[in-house]
């Protein structure tokens, strides 16, 4: 009885053991096939999820570049306003710095300008000034020639020696011989003559004691007659008379007229203050 139960018991535990891994295996088979009905309803639940998420994702994504473009439409409305307020703010200086440096360049300008003015207006006081002094100067040497010439005028008519009768008969008769009859067609200039070829003073000296403003008489100089014409001596100077004389002046014109000696038309001449438009032509030795 005993082996009876043993063999029993043995027997038991083998079916056991062969029947647990076949049972095992269809447990297993039993999932694997409920397990893709699982996964397919759990799928098929997440899909409404999914849906919903990509839903409420597409706006959100939609929304994000439209964001993006506002926030850079406003970062470059903002960085043009503050470009153009930059500039704005650039140019007002630069107009400010502008008006400055031309209020400078023609604050400049004016003083050199009037700098200039300045030096040019003391120039032409300084010009002026030395005109007056030349023309002071000349006037003051002409008085005091013309106040020295009538000074020795009054001393030579003073002292005029006495001539005698013999003399006085020679000059009268000299001048007198050469009176013209007509002038118009007894006289000849300088020009006629060929031109004047003797002796010419200096300019300086001519200036001196010649010409209109320096008369004097021929009365009481030393007198000569040289080829029957009349010679007188005046200031270290020969003059001789070349030319008659006009028969209308006076007949002692030669005493008592005052006479100058001038230089017109290429020669000298001899004028009588009492008819200043006859020149009688004159040649000057030493």
């Amino acid at each position: 009885m005993k082996v009876i139960g043993i063999t029993s018991t043995a027997i038991l535990s083998l079916l056991l053991a062969i029947a647990a891994p076949a049972y095992a295996q269809q447990e297993q088979r039993g999932e694997k096939q409920n397990h893709p009905d699982q996964q397919q309803g759990k799928q098929e639940q997440a899909k409404p999820e999914q849906q919903h998420a990509q839903k409420q994702r597409q706006p959100a994504e939609k929304q994000q570049p439209q964001q993006h473009a506002q926030q850079q439409q406003r970062q470059d409305r903002n960085n043009q306003q503050q470009h153009a307020q930059q500039q704005e703010q650039s140019n007002k200086q630069h107009a400010q710095q502008q008006q400055r440096q031309d209020r400078s360049n023609q604050q400049q300008t004016a003083q050199q300008q009037q700098q200039s003015n300045k030096q040019q207006h003391a120039q032409q006081q300084q010009r002026q000034d030395r005109s007056n002094q030349q023309q002071h100067a000349q006037q003051q040497q002409r008085q005091d020639q013309n106040n020295q010439q009538q000074h020795a005028k009054q001393q030579q008519g003073n002292q005029r020696p006495q001539r005698t009768q013999q003399q006085q008969h020679v000059q009268q008769a000299a001048w007198q011989q050469h009176r013209s009859q007509s002038w118009d067609s007894e006289h000849r200039n300088w020009q006629q003559r060929g031109g004047y070829n003797g002796y010419r003073i200096p300019d300086d000296r001519f200036r001196g004691y010649f010409g209109q403003d320096h008369g004097f008489r021929i009365y009481g100089l030393p007198f000569l007659v040289v080829g029957g014409y009349p010679r007188f001596q005046y200031d270290g100077y020969w003059f001789s008379m070349v030319d008659p004389w006009p028969g209308y002046w006076a007949n002692d014109w030669y005493d008592t007229d005052d006479v100058y000696v001038t230089y017109v038309d290429n020669g000298y001449y001899l004028f009588d203050r009492r008819y200043p438009n006859v020149g009688i032509a004159i040649s000057i030795s030493m």
